[in-house]
C-alpha cells in the first residue's frame, strides 16, 4: 500500500475553519493533514494587529483540537522554516491562502520556486476575497479606479461561490512535529495597552460569527441611516474578523442576502444592498493594492508629490492624545485607544482634521491607524487615507474639507458619544457638546468645564485651516 500523501496547510490570513478553501483543498487530496502558521516578519501589523493575531491563533487551535488535530507554530525563515516542516513530516504537497499585498506576493513566489525545484507540489488558494483582482477590468482592459463602475461590474459577475461547510475530524498524521508555543512572539513596547483592549474584543471564529448573527438580527435593517451614527451600535464591527480570515466575505455575502430577502419588513433589500457595497469597498481598496502596490506610501495623484504637508510633531501628537480641542475627533481618537477600534463616520472626520485643517501628511496619520486598530488592514488603510487627503483613486475632491462641529451636530446630535469618550465634557448641554469654546464662562463652570485647564481649546481654526488647506492645493496645482 502507498504511504498516505501528507499535506501541510500554511494558514494565513484564513484563520477559520468553515468556508476554508484551503482546507477543503486540502482535504481532496486524501491523507494527513498537518495544519501550521509560520510567525513571519510584522508584514506591516502594529500592536493592536499583532494582539488580535495571538488571541486568534488559540482560538483556531482550540477549534482545531475539537477536530483531533492541532496547529502547528513555527519561527525562522519562511523556505527555511517550509524544508524542515516537510523534512519532519514527508510532506509532498503545501497549500495556503494567496495574499494580494506586496510584499507577502515577493514571498509567495519565493516559496513556489523552491518547493518545485524540491519537486513538492504547492498551490495558494485565493480565500479572502469575493473577487480575484487579476481578472477584473474594465471595458478598455485597465483596472478600475472608481468604485461605482467596479461594484456594477461585480454585480454583472457569476455569484460568489456559496460557503462551503466542514464537518468531521481532520485526518491526522501518525505523529506530529513539534511546535512552538502560541504568543511566544513579542507583543510589542504596549502590552498593558494590550490588555485594556482585550476587554472589548473576542477574536476567533465563533465570536465572528456571533458578530454576524447579531447585526444580521436587528442593526442591518436601520444600516443605511444607522451606520453614520457613532452613539448607537449600527455597524457589523466584522472588519478585523474578515481581516484575520475568522469569516469568509462569501459568508457574509450569502448569508445577508438570504436573510434579507426572507425579511418582509419595508427597505430590507435595499439596507442589504447599502452593507453589501461595503463589503465590495474592501475588495475595491485589494483591486486597487494589487494593482498599484505604490499607493501604501506615495500618493496615486502623482502631484500630491509636490503638496506643502507641514510636519508639525505638537500637532500630530495631540490628535494621536485626543487633545485637538475638536469634541467629536477627540472621543474618536480615544475610543480608539481605549478599544482597538473607531467609529468608521468619526474615522474619516478624524483623518479630514489632521491632513486638511493641520496640513499633516496622511502617511502620518496612516502609520497610527496601523499601529492602533485590530482591524488595521494595508489595503484599506492607505486607500482610505488618500481618499480622505484628495490624492487616490476615487478621492473625495480635495476642497471637501470636513467640518467636526457640524459633522458632530449632524451625527452626534444628542453628544451621546462624544460624552462617552470625553467625559470631561459630559455635563455642557448639546448646544455646546461640539463647540465648547462658544459656551459662556458661566456654562463651563457649571459643567465643570476649564478651557486650556482640562479640555483644550481647539489646537487649529477650523475655517483657518480651511483655507490654508485650499491654498496649498491651489498652489500644488500650478
Amino acid at each position: 500500500m502507498a504511504p498516505a500523501r501528507t499535506t501541510l496547510v500554511w494558514f494565513r490570513r484564513d484563520l477559520r475553519l468553515q468556508d476554508n478553501r484551503v482546507l477543503t483543498a486540502a482535504l481532496a487530496r486524501g491523507g494527513p493533514v498537518i495544519p501550521f502558521f509560520l510567525l513571519e516578519e510584522r508584514m506591516d501589523r502594529g500592536t493592536a494587529g499583532e494582539w488580535w493575531l495571538g488571541r486568534s491563533l488559540e482560538s483556531l487551535n482550540r477549534d482545531l483540537l475539537a477536530k483531533r488535530s492541532r496547529l502547528i507554530i513555527r519561527q525562522g525563515e519562511t523556505a527555511a522554516v517550509l524544508r524542515s516542516l516537510i523534512s519532519e513530516t514527508g510532506a509532498t504537497a503545501v497549500l495556503w491562502d494567496e495574499s494580494f499585498e506586496p510584499a507577502q506576493r515577493k514571498i509567495d513566489e519565493k516559496v513556489r520556486v523552491a518547493l518545485r525545484g524540491a519537486g513538492i507540489f504547492c498551490d495558494a488558494v485565493s480565500d479572502s476575497l469575493l473577487y480575484d483582482p487579476r481578472r477584473i477590468r474594465n471595458k478598455q482592459g485597465t483596472p478600475f479606479k472608481v468604485f461605482t463602475p467596479f461594484w456594477n461590474h461585480c454585480l454583472s459577475l457569476e455569484e460568489p461561490a456559496s460557503p462551503v461547510r466542514l464537518s468531521g475530524d481532520l485526518p491526522a498524521p501518525s505523529s506530529w512535529p513539534s511546535s512552538d508555543k502560541i504568543g511566544v512572539w513579542s507583543p510589542g513596547p504596549r502590552k498593558e495597552w494590550t490588555q485594556k483592549i482585550a476587554g472589548s474584543w473576542t477574536p476567533g471564529e465563533k465570536s465572528a460569527g456571533s458578530h454576524l448573527e447579531k447585526f444580521l438580527s436587528g442593526p442591518l435593517l436601520d444600516y443605511p441611516l444607522g451606520r453614520d451614527h457613532p452613539a448607537t451600535e449600527g455597524t457589523s464591527k466584522l472588519s478585523p474578523f474578515l481581516h484575520f480570515g475568522e469569516i469568509s466575505p462569501r459568508q457574509v455575502w450569502h448569508e445577508t442576502r438570504r436573510r434579507m430577502a426572507e425579511c418582509r419588513r419595508p427597505g430590507a433589500l435595499r439596507a442589504a444592498e447599502a452593507f453589501l457595497r461595503q463589503l465590495v469597498w474592501r475588495e475595491f481598496a485589494r483591486h486597487m493594492l494589487f494593482h498599484f502596490p505604490e499607493m501604501v506610501s506615495m500618493p496615486l495623484h502623482k502631484e500630491f508629490l509636490k503638496f506643502s504637508w507641514r510636519k508639525e510633531g505638537h500637532l500630530l501628537r495631540a490628535w494621536r492624545k485626543g487633545e485637538t480641542g475638536y469634541p467629536l475627533v477627540d472621543a474618536g481618537m480615544r475610543q480608539l485607544w481605549a478599544t482597538g477600534w473607531m467609529h468608521n463616520r468619526v474615522r474619516m472626520i478624524a483623518a479630514s482634521l489632521l491632513v486638511k485643517d493641520m496640513l499633516q501628511p496622511w502617511q502620518e496619520g496612516a502609520a497610527w491607524f496601523m499601529e492602533t486598530l485590530v482591524d488595521a488592514d494595508l489595503a484599506n488603510n492607505a486607500f482610505g487615507w488618500q481618499w480622505v487627503a484628495g490624492c487616490g483613486a476615487d478621492a473625495a475632491p480635495y476642497f471637501r474639507i470636513f467640518n467636526p462641529v457640524l459633522q458632530g451636530i449632524r451625527f452626534d446630535p444628542r453628544g451621546a458619544y462624544t460624552r462617552r469618550w470625553v467625559p470631561e465634557l459630559s455635563k455642557l448641554p448639546d448646544r455646546y457638546i461640539h463647540r465648547p469654546w462658544e459656551a459662556s464662562p458661566g456654562i463651563l463652570a457649571a459643567a465643570g468645564v476649564r478651557l486650556d485647564k482640562n479640555y483644550p481649546s481647539p489646537v487649529v481654526d477650523h475655517d483657518a485651516g480651511r483655507k490654508r488647506a485650499l491654498l496649498a492645493y491651489s498652489r500644488m496645482k500650478k
